[in-house]
């Protein structure tokens, strides 16, 4: 009787963060789905896998726009009422964003800025390495000049003048 090998810790952790980064990028609903978006990658995983990789992760079923999806528990940015508080934090704080390369700015209203970067960094973006928040604005570095444009076209949506 043949044993199956343990698995290195290491392609676990590996394996873990890329589920975290697929359920991210894609709007993943069920196992099965996870399952094969892993295998594409080179994982060769199988559903007890998948499910005890879900637990392990806190990963939960949140209704957003586009239908059930994962998302990790820990995560703010699909909590309808998060969403809420920074949609109407941002539209009474925000007067514009700008952008030059990989930076981001956001002018807010005298003594609004610290209010304005907490909600912004409560909704976890996608390729934001770090904010910085003054007293009326907060800047926001991204990793590249494309999503510093995608950020501040989306941010420009819930900013005070539009």
């Amino acid at each position: 009787m043949s044993r199956k090998p343990q698995e290195d810790s290491r392609t676990r952790t590996k394996r873990l963060q890329a589920i975290l980064r697929l359920i991210r990028e894609y709007p993943i609903s069920r196992q099965e789905e996870l399952q094969d978006r892993l295998s594409a990658e080179g994982y060769e995983v199988t559903q007890a896998t998948i499910s005890r990789d879900i637990r392990e992760l806190c990963l939960v079923k949140a209704a957003t726009d586009e239908g059930y999806r994962y998302v990790s528990s820990h995560s703010d940015r699909y909590d309808p009422k998060i969403q809420q508080r920074f949609e109407t934090i941002f539209r009474e704080s925000v007067l514009g964003v700008d952008y030059a390369m990989n930076i981001v700015v956001i002018k807010c209203y005298p003594g609004m800025a610290n209010a304005a970067c907490q909600v912004f960094d409560s909704m976890q973006w996608k390729n934001v390495v770090g904010s910085l928040s003054g007293d009326d604005p907060f800047l926001v570095v991204v990793r590249t000049e494309r999503d510093a444009k995608n950020i501040s076209a989306e941010l420009e949506r819930y900013s005070a003048r539009k």
